[in-house]
């Protein structure tokens, strides 16, 4: 087989293998790209437009969805696409931006909900001084600090992985180019490689989830300080939705990424990558929306502002 250095295009192959189920697919994954869509959106725009959301918690949530609505784009319209028609070709540069996109994203994602634990963690254990620590300077140090460790980590591993030996290959075994199905098209040993991604991972991945666990620690302590049964429950509304999108974002991050010679099986691998690029961004919203009396307030005076424009 002819080693090649340059390739034009790759072939995501999905769920090719399974052409019933692309169009069922096709029809799920636009209904779910389209709630993301208006969730995340919503989100932003009642963050914005309502004054009493301007708050430290509500600009990190407003980052949150931001970010949710480039990381489910980076690779969902390509594979509506893909689903729509035999056509399943993605050009070189195509597929360099695609994966840079989703380590980049994925890897702020992971730093941005450490700092929003950090939020949660100031708000409850120190509330006297929380205006004091949480300004709006150090606001946007810290979410310029969660965007600049993932475009970092994308820097390093984008140019890695896409500069591998593939001997000609040219099928990617996913529906979109992530990283260890294009490592696993190498023709050359990649166990230094995949090495260097499992480093990668525990940085990335596994020193933001323990600072999350440890704010949470002394958050729990606290909550149970508390004599008022009502204080109690708003403080563990108050985390509650920050702990489930956690939970869904980081376990399956770690089932896909931590795995040692990441051993999932590839249809599980494909599913639960679709699962946290496209589910979980738009459960996001909904878990805030629904967890949370200020948001809610906040769409319900937008929207009878909004209804009372157009009677009159």
């Amino acid at each position: 087989m002819i080693n090649k250095s340059f390739q034009d295009h790759f072939i995501l192959l999905g769920f090719s293998d399974r052409p019933k189920l692309e169009h069922i697919l096709f029809v799920i994954v636009l209904i779910f790209y389209l709630i993301t869509l208006v969730g995340n959106i919503t989100i932003i725009l009642v963050s914005l437009l309502d004054t009493r959301l301007h708050t430290p918690m509500y600009y990190f949530l407003t980052n949150l969805s931001f970010l949710d609505l480039c990381f489910t784009t980076s690779s969902i319209p390509q594979l509506l696409f893909n689903l729509k028609g035999p056509n399943k070709t993605i050009s070189y540069l195509g597929c360099a931006i695609q994966l840079f996109m989703f380590l980049g994203l994925g890897g702020t994602e992971c730093i941005l909900l450490s700092v929003m634990a950090y939020d949660r963690f100031i708000a409850i254990c120190k509330p006297l001084h929380y205006t004091v620590i949480m300004h709006p300077q150090l606001c946007v140090q810290l979410v310029a600090v969660s965007w600049g460790i993932g475009l970092l980590n994308s820097l390093v591993m984008s140019p890695i992985t896409m500069k591998l030996p593939r001997c000609g290959r040219c099928q990617v075994k996913h529906f979109l180019c992530e990283m260890p199905a294009l490592i696993k098209m190498a023709c050359v040993d990649t166990v230094a490689m995949e090495s260097t991604v499992f480093i990668l991972s525990v940085i990335i991945v596994l020193v933001p989830l323990s600072l999350i666990l440890i704010s949470y620690g002394y958050i729990a302590q606290t909550v149970l300080r508390i004599k008022s049964v009502a204080g109690r429950r708003k403080a563990f509304n108050t985390c509650g939705s920050h702990l489930t999108v956690v939970s869904l974002f980081y376990g399956n991050i770690i089932y896909i990424y931590m795995q040692p010679g990441n051993n999932s099986s590839q249809d599980q691998g494909k599913f639960l990558t679709l699962f946290y690029n496209l589910v979980t961004p738009m459960l996001n919203p909904l878990i805030y929306t629904l967890r949370n009396k200020e948001v809610k307030s906040a769409l319900k005076k937008l929207f009878w502002k909004e209804a009372g424009s157009h009677d009159k």
